[in-house]
């Protein structure tokens, strides 16, 4: 048993969970998994067993409880500073945290009308005038990044970091419902599908028996 439980729900709709699940896959670190589904009858009691705030993802390690997955990354980036989860410069990790923390608060209209679904392609739908400003606004950050701080790497910062982890669930909505990139954003969509961690954060939903009718048609 691994110091390390990640506790997630299901993996074709999580958004939430797929970040820490990635950031950690990042470190090289093993850990225990725990998937529980949601919209189960049992899916609260199962949840609260691990965090009284009723929600996934929660971390583990050893007493600490570690809910809200911005929390999970940064705890993870003092936890393996050898996997640099925040670029080494001030300037550039102060802009990973502000566009990760825009990440966290926004985008609502995104999320609204193109959920996470890691099953189906779903090309045009959901795409309202405040879905546009949304994606409009994501792809001005990916340029924006990729051209100031990227050239150490394919990713927001060159090598991997929180910040990618944030922006990873919005590569797979762009994919889902056929957003159409230009070829800066679409190189750095490649590069995070690419990751051996979510090709197998994909395979792993593509097996799962729950499906969830609110996300979308399976």
């Amino acid at each position: 048993m691994s110091e390390l439980t990640l506790v997630i729900a299901n993996k074709s709709y999580s958004s939430w969970s797929l970040r820490p699940w990635l950031a950690l896959k990042q470190t090289g670190t093993p850990f225990d998994e725990v998937v529980i589904p949601l919209r189960h009858p049992e899916t609260a009691a199962k949840i609260v067993q691990w965090s009284p705030a009723g929600r996934v993802p929660v971390l583990r390690h050893g007493g600490v409880t570690i809910w809200e997955s911005i929390a999970i990354l940064e705890y993870l980036a003092e936890l393996f500073p050898a996997a640099n989860l925040w670029p080494a410069d001030p300037a550039a990790r102060a802009h990973a945290r502000s566009i990760s923390a825009e990440m966290h608060a926004g985008f609502t209209a995104l999320r609204s009308n193109m959920p996470m679904n890691l099953r189906r392609h779903l090309p045009g739908r959901g795409r309202t005038p405040e879905v546009e400003k949304d994606i409009a606004r994501i792809t001005a950050l990916w340029r924006d990044g990729r051209e100031r701080f990227g050239s150490g790497g394919p990713f927001l910062f060159g090598s991997f970091s929180n910040a990618d982890a944030m922006y990873a669930p919005v590569v797979t909505r762009f994919q889902t419902y056929g957003v159409t990139l230009d070829a800066a954003c679409r190189d750095y969509a490649d590069a995070i599908l690419d990751l051996p961690a979510m090709r197998a954060w994909y395979a792993d939903a593509a097996a799962e028996p729950w499906t969830i009718a609110e996300y979308g048609p399976d």
